[in-house]
């Protein structure tokens, strides 16, 4: 069952697939009362649809799935989607309307830091529940947010240390879309680098605004930047569709991967399915899952994925894989508490495992941080990625950075009798409800 309400409003549409559309009837209004009804906020337009529309089909195969198994609670769930339309203050204004007039149980949504932090105090305000699939820079921990992506202790660290102990990577390009995401990232990297000895002038620092497609010139002064002897790399956190021609322009100056890496953080199977590849293979991306895993959960989702879109060419990534994480682990919150009320679903989620689709277990812990496996992949030809490295179990997601001054004493346990996010350990003072 899907209500979208877009620029018509409160009617009932279809949902919009990938590869076609999927009529969903109008539901009764006696029949209405009798749903769960699931927000999801992603952006079907603009600079992030590339990466967001994907996110919106994989939740309506979820709760498909979920109401053929019977519901939740003995009722079929109701997914309603809207479109923020990549604006970040129109992040918060949709997740008010699903909270407050459509009266969701819980919201799966947003894509970038910025559209977040847009819809957190909504969340808090309104005391809802939201999932949070994508990778992001930590220094938060807020008790109406779960966050299913990755922190940079489960990304962009071991991506470094990755390049630093096996590619003997010397000289850094930071390069970012200019927003809170990438600007705490790499101020949390720079940190981190020359605590392992990286002089300054051996770090470049770039952002671009979001939709930024004149590379040339950038390219060109990394180039420069990676021919002073020193092995070189780029580590990326440019998101959207500016990755596009950010790509595009790699392989027009001739910069291939054996001689300049790059490693990034927001391009998946989804953002390569639209280019030409050949240029790129050997650069790399770090995620928590790559479509190409061999495990049987993930060859069993990937199925139904491409049945549910009626696209074989369809393909899945990391983003995906946390939604299936959270939304199952809501569902497993939600029968123990027996109810949809926020704040006992809250409390039932921490603790709460599900399975991943790596093969192992994925544990929902007191910060509102989940535990993740960290893959490093190569770019191969076909669009896919080949796992060159992963850590040898789980690694649990870190809210507050260890390489930041500010950071390195916070710890976040939403349990009580401490129910904190922000707790100093130095002070033993909790600096507020989150960050």
């Amino acid at each position: 069952m899907v209500m979208d309400r877009g620029i018509v409003g409160r009617t009932v549409l279809a949902a919009t697939l990938g590869a076609g559309v999927a009529l969903s009837g109008m539901l009764p209004a006696a029949a209405a009362d009798d749903t769960i009804k699931v927000g999801i906020l992603h952006s079907l337009s603009g600079t992030m649809a590339i990466s967001e529309t994907t996110l919106k089909d994989v939740m309506l195969m979820l709760i498909d799935e979920q109401n053929k198994k019977g519901g939740l609670l003995g009722k079929q769930l109701e997914a309603v989607v809207v479109d923020p339309a990549s604006d970040w203050p129109l992040f918060a204004e949709k997740a008010r309307e699903l909270i407050s007039q459509d009266k969701v149980a819980a919201v799966f949504g947003c894509w970038t830091s910025v559209s977040r932090k847009s819809v957190l105090p909504v969340f808090e305000e309104l005391n809802s529940i939201l999932f949070y699939p994508v990778q992001y820079e930590g220094e938060e921990s807020q008790r109406n947010i779960f966050y299913t992506g990755a922190a940079p202790n489960q990304q962009a660290i071991p991506a470094v240390d990755y390049l630093m102990n096996e590619e003997g990577v010397e000289r850094w390009v930071l390069a970012g879309t200019d927003y809170v995401y990438p600007r705490t990232t790499n101020k949390i990297l720079e940190a981190y680098l020359k605590g392992k000895g990286v002089a300054d002038e051996d770090i470049m620092i770039n952002y671009t605004p979001f939709g930024h497609s004149d590379w040339q010139t950038i390219v060109s002064d990394i180039k420069a930047f990676g021919s002073a002897g020193k092995k070189t790399a780029v580590v990326s956190t440019i998101n959207g569709d500016a990755n596009v021609p950010f790509y595009k322009e790699l392989g027009n100056q001739g910069i291939k991967a054996e001689d300049i890496p790059v490693v990034a953080f927001s391009v998946g199977e989804e953002e390569l399915a639209g280019i030409d590849t050949a240029p790129l293979v050997g650069h790399l991306a770090a995620w928590n899952y790559f479509q190409s895993v061999e495990d049987p959960a993930n060859e069993e989702f990937i199925a139904k994925w491409k049945a549910f879109t009626d696209n074989p060419d369809r393909v899945s990534n990391d983003p995906m894989e946390a939604h299936v994480i959270g939304f199952n682990m809501w569902v497993k919150a939600v029968e123990k508490a027996g109810t949809t009320d926020p704040d006992a679903v809250i409390d039932a989620l921490i603790g709460i495992t599900v399975p991943n689709l790596t093969g192992g277990v994925s544990a929902m812990m007191p910060n509102h941080h989940i535990t993740k496996p960290v893959l490093i992949g190569e770019i191969q030809d076909d669009g896919q990625f080949e796992v060159v490295w992963e850590t040898p179990g789980l690694v649990p997601g870190d809210a507050w950075s260890d390489y930041l001054p500010d950071s390195k004493d916070l710890i976040s346990d939403w349990r009580a009798p401490m129910s904190c996010g922000n707790f100093n350990v130095a002070t033993g003072k909790c600096g507020g409800k989150g960050s």
